[in-house]
């Protein structure tokens, strides 16, 4: 019985050890991220065009792609 005690402790040892490391980690990198976005924020960033003006580029990869034979219908976002 004294090896499964030892092996026990030692199981749980290691478990609360990990758990612990873990969190340091979890929280550590919280922090860092909190740091980071202080120090640089965020750019906004610009919003794309609306549809309309990528449907001359779609038309022409259309049209490459199928050599001139296929017809772009309509333009969806998926």
């Amino acid at each position: 019985m004294g090896n499964f005690g030892i092996g026990l402790q030692l199981m749980l040892v290691g478990m609360i050890t990990v758990f612990v490391i873990l969190l340091i980690v979890i929280y550590g990198s919280r922090l860092l991220i909190k740091f980071i976005n202080r120090i640089a924020p965020q750019q906004e960033q610009k919003k794309a065009p609306a549809g309309e003006d990528y449907s001359a580029v779609f038309e022409a990869a259309v049209a490459q792609l199928t050599q001139g034979k296929g017809k772009l219908t309509k333009i969806t976002k998926l």
